[in-house]
């Protein structure tokens, strides 16, 4: 099916999603794509491009193309699908040091959590190894999916 897929397009689709838009795989092509809501819109009520500036025709044109050839295309997990708290609760279940373990886990229970997180990570030192965590997490989220929908990919 297609052509293997970039390992790292894929990561970093997942690490910067938006609410507003959604990111893609072009099964022909390789290619990862993010079109946003409103671009969908655009193609689904037929707008005119002339109305749009020149950057955003392009991204209306992919949104029409995946919606032209939706066989084509398949959606790339969301951060619904990749559980950043999850990931943090792992993290936190790997760290060997009792003290700081039961810390973290007592900062992220309740409204704060991901900022409370993040400052005992910095007050324990440990953020480079939350990132490399963190980056594990996600690219085994990325393999994952490639392997779900049976996708050759290269990690390079």
């Amino acid at each position: 099916m297609g052509v293997p897929v970039n390992l790292r397009d894929i990561i970093a689709a997942i690490e910067f999603q938006m609410d507003e838009s959604s990111s893609y795989l072009n099964i022909m092509t390789g290619e990862v794509v993010t079109v946003t809501r409103e671009d969908l819109e655009t193609v689904e009520n037929q707008g005119d491009l002339d109305e749009y500036p020149e950057w955003q025709q392009e991204n209306i044109k992919t949104a029409q193309e995946i919606l032209d050839h939706e066989e084509n295309f398949i959606g790339l997990p969301t951060k619904y699908d990749v559980h950043e708290y999850q990931i943090m609760e792992e993290f936190i279940l790997s760290i060997r040091d009792r003290r700081i373990s039961d810390a973290l886990y007592s900062a992220i229970k309740g409204k704060g959590a991901f900022r409370r997180f993040k400052d005992g990570i910095i007050r324990f030192d440990i953020e480079d190894h939350w990132f490399k965590y963190r980056e594990a997490a996600i690219k085994r989220a990325a393999i994952d999916w490639c392997e779900l929908n049976q996708l050759e990919f290269k990690d390079r």
